[in-house]
């Protein structure tokens, strides 16, 4: 008797979901908690911890209900053998359309644009709703309905554009792979994000936000001169209208070698009146780049590619894998798929092992600007940031264990203080 791997495959779907859902009553206990941690008592007021947790709530209660539905429905798809008749299906309206059903290419472009169309459909409800209610309540959105869903149709346009040449060479690869399918398979995919990663900020990105200089002035200065300090090929130094969509702050890098950029978020700029607490930020930004973290997380991202493709080559001719989802073919996309499915444990022990370094990469990035003598005003700016995006004051220790790649703002305070004790 073959081995029921759908079953399996729901039934650790449903653990994880129950687990998850015990993490997030955790996290919601701490969340009703009335007083702030002592670390944030006199440094965070009280007016904005009520808003902070009147919106921590709010996000958790959207979270229990978004997370049901979402759990019934892909549980329901693979039990009730939805996926396979979807895929016929798509087959089926090839051949309406006048191809060949047997072009496997054609027929993953249909059931992916079928499914394309499916999800719309189920997030839409959820994407408004946190939209213009939960970001709009709390006085975070910022954006009409008219931009919402302006931004939707680029964004499916732009999948409709990348996603065809992408999916067929996918399936041409494995069609052709033979045995150095994992290796041809990873080198597309390393390729194809060198090529995002630089396409992304100049062409995609600028769709969407509009992308200035930041002006001349002493705020400019001071990130120039730090980054001349520490020897950072900046390149341009921008800043972006995240005002027009969200309240939220940030601020990033990216670029390949000699040609980094930096790029503002205008909120922050609003919220950060003190210049020296943004430099400060972008101290600690750019010592994730001095200390190498960006690239120690981008081969780590390889690798685990390459074993995925690796054990998806392993198991992509097993037809008892295939006809336990119901599939009397081995379709290239149904394989990655199910392959997906079948890895949902190592991926959830992966992906709390990456939080984990993660959150180390934030305690010594923080440590850096403080070397840097932005102590202080990190402190300050970490603060700043935590009361503007009204970000959870009170965390479950193991809700953030689980799902935080960040440390909660308590224990990154902690461990900046801990450090003068130990100058001292």
């Amino acid at each position: 008797m073959a081995f029921p791997y759908m079953e399996a495959v729901v039934g650790f779907m449903i653990l994880v979901y129950f687990f998850e859902t015990y993490l997030d009553l955790r996290q919601r206990a701490a969340l009703k908690l009335p007083t702030l941690p002592k670390t944030l008592v006199g440094v965070i007021s009280q007016e904005k911890f009520e808003k902070s947790r009147a919106y921590s709530l709010d996000k958790s209660h959207f979270n229990f209900v978004h997370e049901f539905v979402t759990i019934l429905l892909d549980s329901a798809i693979l039990f009730y053998g939805i996926l396979p008749w979807f895929w016929k299906k798509s087959g089926s309206f090839v051949v309406l359309a006048g191809f060949n059903e047997e072009n496997e290419i054609l027929h993953t472009l249909a059931f992916l644009a079928g499914v394309m169309i499916w999800s719309q459909i189920t997030d839409l409800p959820f994407s408004l709703y946190s939209t213009f209610v939960i970001e709009a309540r709390h006085g975070f959105n910022k954006q009409t309905i008219w931009l919402f869903f302006r931004d939707l149709f680029k964004g499916i346009c732009l999948a409709i554009l990348l996603g065809p040449p992408i999916v067929s060479a996918i399936i041409l690869i494995v069609q052709k792979g033979g045995p150095y399918l994992a290796i041809y398979l990873w080198a597309f995919m390393f390729v194809l994000s060198l090529v995002m990663m630089t396409l992304y900020p100049v062409l995609i990105a600028p769709l969407f936000n509009k992308f200035t200089p930041l002006p001349e002035g002493e705020l400019r200065e001071k990130i120039e001169k730090l980054a001349s300090s520490l020897k950072f090929p900046l390149k341009k130094l921008f800043v972006v209208d995240g005002s027009t969509r969200s309240s939220h702050s940030n601020a990033y890098m990216y670029g390949f070698f000699k040609n980094k950029r930096i790029v503002l978020y205008d909120t922050l700029i609003q919220q950060c009146k003190d210049d020296e607490e943004i430099v400060a930020v972008i101290a600690h930004e750019l010592g994730h780049w001095k200390l190498n973290h960006t690239m120690y997380s981008f081969i780590a991202v390889q690798i685990l590619t390459f074993l995925q493709f690796g054990g998806y080559t392993l198991v992509r001719n097993s037809t008892d894998l295939f006809r336990s989802f119901g599939f009397d073919t081995q379709p290239v996309l149904i394989g990655l798929i199910i392959f997906q499915h079948t890895v949902i444990p190592l991926q959830h022990l992966v992906s709390f092992g990456l939080n984990l370094v993660s959150r180390s990469f934030e305690f010594q990035a923080d440590a850096f600007a403080k070397k840097l003598g932005y102590g202080s005003a990190l402190r300050g700016g970490l603060v700043k940031l935590q009361e503007e995006n009204l970000s959870s004051m009170n965390t479950d220790p193991w809700y953030s264990a689980y799902h935080y790649s960040h440390p909660p703002l308590v224990e990154r305070l902690a461990a900046i203080d801990e450090s003068d004790k130990k100058a001292d």
